[in-house]
């Protein structure tokens, strides 16, 4: 005997159906996850990764793979311009191998021609979050290059205002919070699901 979903745990993130319908949808575009960061990109980007069967990459991991050294150490001896010049390759080179669902570092929606890219050849998903949240968060890792300044909160806030009316073009937008990671995610691939179902009826 089946019993009834609140006697069962959490409903599983995506049903084998609307899977099915959001890959034949999605084509060979990818999911790009942006925000800045705290926001959980890596952490609900796997999870939206796992449900629909696709492969993960985070962006950041892939530019310090190339380099050879980490995002901190690219700041240090190249200056953030040198470092969003890599990130603009590197993300143009991952866009071509999709479907897969990507995590972006803060910077590169912000790069006009990234932007113009993830938004023409994929599927954007902003993660909002609020400042106290991602001071929260970003206050347990030491490797936020731009945050080592005496202000921190400061310059958080000082990004979220330059940011966030950018991030704003993204096709999706997820308000993040302090919730279990698989309601986010959860959330995620509805509006992920509502978004392709509304450009497949507007064909």
């Amino acid at each position: 005997m089946s019993l009834p979903p609140s006697m069962t745990g959490p409903a599983p993130i995506a049903e084998t159906e609307s899977r099915a319908d959001t890959l034949r949808r999605l084509g060979g575009r990818s999911i790009v996850f942006i925000g800045l960061m705290g926001a959980g990109k890596t952490v609900i980007g796997r999870k939206v990764a796992q449900a629909l069967s696709l492969p993960f990459v985070d962006t950041d991991h892939e530019i310090e793979t190339a380099s050879r050294m980490s995002i901190p150490e690219l700041f240090e001896h190249y200056g953030e311009p040198e470092f969003r010049a890599l990130e603009q390759r590197v993300v143009s080179r991952v866009m071509r191998e999709g479907p897969q669902v990507v995590s972006t570092g803060g910077g590169a929606f912000m790069n006009a021609e990234t932007r113009a890219m993830i938004i023409s050849e994929g599927l954007s998903v902003w993660l909002k979050a609020d400042l106290d949240l991602l001071m929260e968060r970003v206050a347990k890792r030491q490797n936020r290059p731009l945050l080592h300044a005496a202000d921190p909160r400061g310059v958080m806030a000082r990004l979220m205002a330059e940011r966030y009316p950018i991030y704003a073009q993204a096709h999706i937008m997820i308000e993040t919070r302090d919730d279990r990671k698989e309601t986010i995610a959860t959330e995620a691939l509805q509006a992920i699901g509502q978004r392709l179902r509304e450009e497949d009826e507007a064909r």
